[in-house]
């Protein structure tokens, strides 16, 4: 066993007889009053309060909070937030003092641990830009002996600790909330497996549409076919845990101030609904328990935002179904046959007599025959399309449809969960 790795055990140990704690259970889902929510989030709190209650009329459902004021107008609204908490300095004073002043908010849903940390000591630019850290750009992916070097220093220095911190916060929040952490798409699977014990949900951030749609075209990008795949791969990195998918609220031309090295030259680059709607269903059915985006404060789009408070209505009246454990069901593409990256992946849930099944086409390619099996419960039951306008009757246990490049289909027993309000969907993006 590695140096390294022999210590976390020991540190682990330590804590949990230091510790009187019960380690929360996390499934991923928010609850209020008994009542469990499938997550539809946002990192933008707004300071409008106006603002603030479109969202959450629409069915954004969690914001990101840093004082108990937040949480006082998340309370008002009757909706939730995360606290942030700075895991990796370990038991420190202002760790207690946020605790000890937040625990007991009824509107505090979870904690989160520091964003990306991971990435921040491994691949991020600003450790060749900005602290001349590495000597080369891009020196993490080249595997440069300096900056493996760093991250061994750094994961020595940060991890015990967010393992520490993590056991008091557990020790300390009698609601024995969940602890969430988030990180780059392509953060360092080994280091983020390495902390993977002390939190209770993972995550990661992608945002893929980063050119305009050519000129005349309303055809999904085929940026979006990142998605399925990320999510199935944090699936893995997550050991079982619940994984969250942080999606795309803003085009990369806005983001200036925040990040000059990603936003200089971008063009004005927004998702259109389809591409949007695509991507949530499309981290759903490839295993994800949550949906949240990054960063609308800096979105100046009036139409892109109202197309995701657009999804976020859709996902509203779907929250019985989406709020239940999947289904066990599987797809297979017959008409072209599929491997690799292109697949159909499916998923279904189940609300009292009612269900609702995804299908999601993540291929370039259109679909004739694609055959959802498992659906023994559902025999002879007529399925509809939402907002489509297709049907389909389900047969042995299966039924079959089609679908376009880069569709998103979802069926259910009935129209009653569709949203009567539209606003929103018909936008192209840019």
């Amino acid at each position: 066993m590695h140096v390294y790795t022999k210590l976390t055990v020991l540190v682990t140990l330590l804590l949990c007889c230091r510790y009187n704690h019960t380690l929360a259970q996390g499934d991923g889902f928010i609850y209020k009053n008994g009542q469990r929510t499938f997550v539809f989030g946002s990192y933008y709190l707004p300071a409008a309060e106006d603002t603030l209650k479109e969202m959450t009329d629409a069915g954004f459902n969690l914001f990101s909070c840093r004082n108990r004021q937040e949480l006082d107008r998340l309370q008002k609204l009757h909706v939730q937030g995360w606290m942030w908490v700075h895991l990796h300095k370990g038991v420190t004073p202002e760790l207690k003092k946020t605790v000890a002043e937040n625990a007991g908010h009824p509107a505090l849903a979870l904690w989160s641990g520091p964003d990306e940390l991971v990435w921040n000591f491994t691949a991020h630019s600003k450790l060749y830009r900005k602290e001349g850290i590495h000597s080369v750009a891009g020196a993490w992916k080249k595997l440069t002996p300096e900056a493996l070097a760093y991250g061994r220093q750094q994961a020595a220095a940060l991890l015990p600790k967010l393992q520490e911190a993590a056991a008091y916060v557990r020790s300390a929040d009698k609601g024995n909330r969940q602890i969430w952490m988030n990180e780059a798409e392509a953060s360092d699977m080994a280091y983020v497996g390495d902390y993977m014990n002390a939190i209770d949900i993972a995550g990661c951030d992608i945002y893929p549409i980063k050119a305009n749609l050519p000129a005349g075209s309303t055809a999904p990008r085929k940026a979006i076919q990142i998605i399925g795949k990320a999510t199935r791969k944090w699936t893995a990195i997550s050991q079982q845990k619940p994984v969250w998918m942080v999606l795309q609220g803003f085009s990369w031309n806005e983001l200036l101030a925040v990040e000059p090295e990603n936003a200089v030259g971008r063009p004005v680059a927004y998702p259109s609904f389809e591409e949007s709607r695509f991507m949530a269903y499309d981290a759903i059915a490839n295993g994800a328990a949550g949906i949240l985006y990054w960063d609308m404060r800096y979105l100046t789009s009036d139409p892109f935002r109202q197309s995701l408070y657009g999804l976020a209505r859709e996902f509203k009246a779907l929250q019985p179904l989406l709020s239940t454990e999947p289904k066990p069901v599987t797809v297979t593409a017959w008409q072209p046959e599929l491997s690799g990256d292109d697949r159909v992946a499916a998923t279904a849930r189940q609300y009292g007599r009612d269900w609702m099944v995804v299908i999601v086409n993540s291929a370039d390619t259109s679909q004739l025959a694609a055959v959802v099996q498992g659906l023994h419960l559902l025999n002879g039951q007529q399925l509809v399309e939402l907002y489509g306008t297709d049907e389909v009757q389900v047969k042995n246990g299966q039924f079959v449809t089609r679908l376009r490049p880069f569709q998103v289909k979802v069926f259910a027993t009935g129209r009653k969960w569709e949203t009567a309000n539209r606003k929103g969907r018909n936008y192209a993006g840019q």
